[in-house]
């Protein structure tokens, strides 16, 4: 069956001035045939398409978005909601999103909370009715309880796992951050680190949770190390990083190597340690986690882990379109994306020589090692989170 023809870009300048009564009355047909035809309806014969679409060239008719979405109950738009949107953690998001809603002519309606419950509240009302579907990146538990209260009827994909009893009732997409923070943990330890510390991320949030248990499991191979005295708090910020830092090198005896749960922390983790003097990786190894675009770039390059962020959002789109698309109820499904180790030159081992043995005592692991060259990779130990059947791997800078 043919089809409503589209018209040229050129055209669209003079479609406010042209309604559906004047192509209804051009192709001498009634305006509810012609809406029909615009909206592909199947009851309207070759015949009567054909001169609706010559009334549709002839008069440079374009059909009305906002009046389509009355009709058909649809706004063609994904709404997307952050916690922030400074920072190339953000924007790698939003760009997957956007390449998925672009092949599908899916528009983006992208704001953010500013990390504020407030805020949070005010957005999710001024969401309502204006997308089909919503993809958050929640801060804390209660934000995925107050989307699922305000949207209660909108499809809605979270971009992080909840972590508790309630997190199979959510429909959720997130990287394996559990088995990354293990998998880079134990990294150190290869090298001969035991006392390893650990900048967290923000209270309550469910993907800086799961690292640092990733971190804390991969320790409890040194019986004789504790984590609560290595542990510091972080809210995923540079200036985080930063005091965090400063902390640690209190820290007497000082820990050899520092693992920041994102990079963005460890961007402060680099300042800090060259305002006291000190050397990455002579003096203090760092890592990172997200293996964001300009961590190759520093100097030493960072050793962090790979998430992919990008197709995070990409993927978390997909299952938004599958959603909006099936006619049956939804079921709930938690996804966990696989993470890489990407090995660069801001690892080396420990300052002290007598720290330079095998910490790791599990006989099911096998003992990562430093490659030869720190640009290059080898295997390394895989781990995956508890609710991840999927395994990390490494991957080539």
């Amino acid at each position: 069956m043919n089809k409503v023809s589209k018209a040229s870009p050129a055209s669209r300048r003079h479609a406010p001035s042209v309604t559906i009564h004047d192509v209804a009355r051009e192709a001498n047909v009634s305006i509810a045939t012609v809406s029909r035809a615009l909206n592909g309806s199947d009851a309207v014969v070759d015949a009567t398409l054909k001169k609706v679409n010559a009334a549709l060239a002839k008069l440079n008719y374009v059909p009305h978005s906002g009046a389509r979405s009355l009709v058909k109950r649809e706004t063609r738009t994904m709404g997307v909601l952050l916690p922030d949107m400074f920072g190339e953690f953000f924007s790698e998001v939003i760009r997957g999103i956007d390449q998925v809603a672009r092949q599908r002519q899916y528009s983006l309606l992208v704001t953010s909370t500013h990390g504020d419950s407030h805020s949070a509240e005010a957005m999710l009302k001024a969401l309502h009715g204006k997308v089909d579907g919503l993809i958050v990146l929640a801060s804390d538990v209660e934000m995925y309880r107050a989307v699922k209260q305000r949207l209660s009827h909108t499809p809605v994909i979270f971009l992080n796992h909840l972590m508790g009893a309630d997190s199979e009732a959510f429909d959720t997409v997130s990287v394996d951050n559990f088995g990354g923070a293990l998998m880079m943990t134990r990294y150190l330890m290869g090298f001969g680190h035991r006392r390893i510390a650990f900048i967290k991320g923000p209270e309550g949030n469910g993907d800086a949770e799961e690292r640092l248990m990733g971190y804390r499991k991969a320790m409890t191979h040194l019986s004789e190390t504790t984590t609560a005295d290595l542990e510091y708090p972080g809210d995923f910020s540079e200036a985080a990083g930063f005091e965090a830092t400063r902390l640690i090198l209190r820290h007497a005896p000082r820990p050899t190597a520092i693992f920041a749960a994102n990079d963005t922390m460890a961007i402060g983790v680099y300042r800090a340690l060259r305002e006291h003097g000190l050397r990455i990786p002579n003096d203090v190894s760092v890592v990172g986690f997200d293996d964001l675009p300009f961590v190759r770039y520093l100097d030493p390059p960072l050793t962090s882990i790979h998430a992919p962020i990008s197709e995070l959002g990409s993927s978390a789109a997909r299952r938004l379109l599958s959603r909006l698309e099936s006619p049956e109820p939804p079921v709930p499904h938690q996804e966990f994306m696989e993470v890489l180790m990407v090995a660069r030159a801001s690892v080396g081992t420990p300052f002290d020589a007598s720290e330079a043995i095998n910490p790791i005592t599990d006989p099911e692991t096998p003992t990562p090692r430093a490659p030869p060259n720190p640009e290059k990779t080898a295997a390394v130990p895989t781990a995956s989170s508890p609710s991840s059947p999927s395994p990390s791997r490494r991957k080539k800078p």
